[in-house]
């Protein structure tokens, strides 16, 4: 039999919520619902039928939907009999002493109220029909659970971590479509009065040339010695990384590169040349980029016409323009082995900068042609033969060029390209530097001298024909236009010519001899004087004694300054008769503008560099006349004296008009020639740049002799 418990009990008694569900246990068992116990005197009261036709009904249901349990709190049964749980048991005998009391009759005339007709029993859930997992399967499911869990995760961290990385090394690549017109900077061109490129600043860019429109053997130049594998690979060749790889290893250090064409395009459009992992992951992103946009003969093309080749040249044709006077299409074989020999190192294997070094180069890139059948052996021994000749070039940057930059800085349109025609001959500015290099590399050591500059002036116009600023670089501190160096005697046509204003002539008698000053004692280089001589007598043989009476005779050394001044020489000047001795500071360029007095017919000249700027006339000053013709053909006649018998007479040169002066300062700190030579005026000076004393280097030696080289190449 089943004891039941129904919700009218609850009611009655109060000691459970209202709520409770029907629960079914044996009679005898102690019942506890929901944390809840029965009363100790609780006896069921309305007993079912004992028969096996009443179904179980699950203990944990409740009457609220979807719910289990007593209001909030789960439903459990327990007893004395054990805890419930599940479907309630089947009913079992009980024993005679927990039979039920009959019911009670029914009072008469009272029907019995029809028993409620039960509802239909729901079906079971689908969860309850499907036995359960054995243990050892249910664990396994929670690892593989646990495992995709994981992978899952390390998947969306991985995916994080790989776009971070990419995102590093791609961040700031540049656009291609744009960066492909990426604008070069602008050109200043300096040409000579033939139009001849003598000097070049910025970038050069020639014109766009297509690889079917130059000889064959240009771009195959290029590939035999960059990429000979060009066009049977993509981006990369693995097989020349592989064989970079194997001689970097072999060697320990980087002997050989494995970059393509098409990567060099990538680096020479888009990125720099630092070598950094990064740039080269950059690198490769922008190859497969260009491989994909253009073909092989288009990504050629763009390396053609956009590779560096030094000197600030982009392309082959400016390139050709640059160091051999002629457009690509004009190329011989010798040349074009040269153009493609610089990707290597443009600054230090072109022509300008080392023409040994280029030449040893190109013979590379024409054996490289034999090995790929662009040539034959004969064509490329033929070239390799030209290369000598291929490989002179027209000009470099010079002092001239630095000087006329400094010059016209003001004066030059910002952002467009330029073109100065300039007054410079480029053969005598090569000649003059080689001269004064060699002199002071093979002669100044014994005359402990080591530097020295030159300037040639037009001494009709003023134009500066060449211009050097030092021996041994061709840049830096321009010592023939900022030095200013004491003149010693060359600053003494001035004073003849003050004495010729003051009314003396050439052939007025000046004594040489002692001469007390004021305290001031000054003295001849040589220990004997000469007595009574003429101003021509004196000045040849650079008389100091007959100097300073000159000056007297003249005014004084106010008068003698106001001449320099009237020549164009602006420098501070002392106020004193050493004035006569050339105590004051001048710049050779200065110099040599003064001088151009004495043999143009007294007109003052300013010196100058650039006679146009694109075509358009340039601002030049005049000459201007400053002294009558007269007398300034008669120092000149004077200073034609000092290289025909006097302290110049190593500037002599036979069967040419040469005139001039020479100048020692006190110690031998300075040596000077200052001349004239087939119209144009040629100021040397010597010296040291810490203003040390030299070996008794005198004017007449060692400045005569480069006056004299010079001279005899005008």
């Amino acid at each position: 039999m089943l004891a039941g418990v129904d919700r009218q009990y609850y009611l009655t008694q109060g000691r459970f919520r209202q709520g409770a569900v029907r629960l079914f246990a044996p009679i005898g068992c102690l019942v506890r619902v929901g944390g809840l116990e029965p009363p100790q005197d609780y006896v069921p009261t309305d007993f079912k039928s004992g028969a096996s036709t009443i179904p179980p009904h699950p203990l944990m249901l409740s009457p609220y939907p979807g719910q289990h349990g007593v209001g909030n709190k789960p439903l459990t049964a327990h007893g004395a009999c054990g805890q419930l749980s599940g479907m309630a048991r089947r009913p079992s005998a009980r024993p005679a002493s927990q039979a039920a009391s009959p019911k009670p009759a029914p009072k008469a005339g009272v029907q019995p109220k029809a028993r409620a007709k039960a509802k239909p029993k729901a079906p079971p859930r689908l969860a309850a029909m499907i036995p359960p997992l054995p243990p050892r399967l249910r664990r396994a499911g929670r690892m593989v659970w646990a495992g995709a869990r994981l992978a899952l995760i390390g998947a969306i961290w991985g995916g994080l971590a790989v776009g971070l990385v990419a995102l590093w090394f791609t961040w700031n690549l540049p656009n291609p479509d744009t960066a492909i017109t990426t604008p070069r900077r602008p050109a200043i061109l300096l040409r000579d009065p033939a139009g001849q490129l003598v000097a070049r600043f910025g970038d050069v860019a020639g014109r766009v040339v297509l690889p079917q429109n130059l000889p064959t053997y240009v771009p195959a130049a290029f590939i035999a010695i960059e990429d000979k594998r060009f066009y049977q690979h993509g981006p990369f060749d693995i097989v020349g990384i592989a064989r970079a790889l194997g001689a970097d290893l072999i060697h320990r250090h980087v002997v050989q590169g494995g970059s393509t064409l098409t990567q060099q395009v990538a680096k020479t459009l888009f990125l720099g040349n630092e070598r950094t992992i990064r740039r080269k992951v950059q690198e490769a992103f922008l190859a497969i980029w260009l491989a994909h946009h253009y073909s092989r003969n288009d990504i050629l093309g763009i390396y053609l016409n956009r590779v560096y080749l030094g000197e600030g040249a982009y392309g082959v044709d400016a390139a050709a323009r640059l160091y051999f006077g002629v457009p690509a299409t004009q190329l011989t074989l010798a040349q074009a082995a040269i153009l493609a020999g610089l990707p290597k190192a443009p600054s230090g294997l072109n022509p300008l900068a080392n023409p040994q070094a280029s030449a040893a180069r190109a013979t590379e890139v024409l054996n490289a042609m034999v090995e790929t059948r662009a040539i034959t052996p004969d064509e490329a021994s033929a070239a390799e033969a030209q290369l000598a000749n291929a490989t002179q070039p027209i000009s470099r940057t010079s002092w001239f060029a630095l000087w006329v930059m400094q010059q016209q800085g003001e004066n030059i349109p910002e952002g467009e390209d330029i073109t100065l025609s300039t007054t410079m001959n480029a053969a005598l500015q090569h000649t003059a530097q080689a001269a004064l290099d060699n002199i002071i590399a093979t002669k100044g050591p014994a005359f402990r001298v080591a530097q020295g500059a030159v300037a040639v002036v037009d001494a009709r116009t003023g134009a500066v024909r060449a211009l050097i600023g030092g021996a041994g670089d061709r840049e830096g501190y321009n010592r023939a236009t900022l030095a200013r160096r004491q003149t010693g005697s060359a600053i003494k046509p001035i004073v003849w010519l003050a004495g010729l204003r003051a009314g003396m002539t050439p052939d007025s008698i000046v004594f040489d001899g002692p001469l007390y000053l004021h305290g001031y004692h000054p003295h001849d280089y040589e220990a004997t004087y000469r007595g009574n001589v003429t101003m021509t007598e004196a000045l040849a043989d650079s008389m100091n004694t007959a100097a300073i009476r000159i000056l007297l005779r003249a005014g004084g050394p106010r008068r003698v300054i106001a001449m320099a001044q009237q020549l164009g020489l602006n420098d501070h000047f002392p106020n004193d008769a050493t004035m006569a001795l050339g105590t004051g500071g001048v710049g050779v360029l200065q110099l040599a503008g003064a001088y151009a007095t004495f043999f143009n017919g007294g007109y003052r000249v300013t010196p100058y560099g650039v006679a146009a700027i694109n075509g358009a006339p340039a601002a030049i000053t005049a000459p201007v006349p400053v002294v009558p013709a007269a007398q300034a053909q008669a120092v000149a006649g004077m200073m034609r004296a000092v290289v025909t018998g006097g302290t110049g007479t190593a500037a002599f040169i036979p069967g040419v008009y040469t005139a001039g002066k020479t100048g020692t300062t006190q110690d031998y700190r300075d040596a000077w020639f200052v001349g004239y030579a087939k119209g144009d005026i040629i100021a040397v000076w010597m010296g040291n740049d810490n203003n040390s004393p030299t070996n008794k280097l005198l004017g007449g030696t060692l400045p005569a002799d480069l006056f004299k080289i010079i001279a005899s190449a005008l």
